[in-house]
């Protein structure tokens, strides 16, 4: 029951960072990858305590794909500092071309 207030806390606080603390770019990846552990800590403890071993693959797959996600994220942080030398997400218009 700990271990579902603390993953459910991370989800909460990581939700929280996104909507709240919108200023910098790096920030928000951030609190998105706190989301991303923490689902991927939930799925994985809620797996050994249902003993379903099969359901690994989608542990793996989880986190192959966060992994992708902050590869794609810094690289896009790194274009937006080089384009607009700072990574505010306030610099950003998608109007512009």
């Amino acid at each position: 029951m700990a271990l579902l207030i603390i993953i459910l806390s991370m989800f909460y606080l990581g939700l929280m960072g996104i909507l709240l603390n919108r200023l910098h770019f790096l920030s928000i990846l951030l609190c998105l990858e706190l989301l991303l552990i923490s689902l991927f800590i939930g799925i994985a403890t809620w797996n050994t305590s249902n003993s379903i071993p099969q359901n690994t693959t989608f542990n793996l797959l989880l986190l192959t794909l966060s992994a992708c996600e902050a590869s794609i994220g810094l690289s896009l942080m790194v274009a937006l500092s080089r384009t607009h030398s700072s990574d505010l997400v306030a610099s950003l218009s998608l109007l512009q071309y």
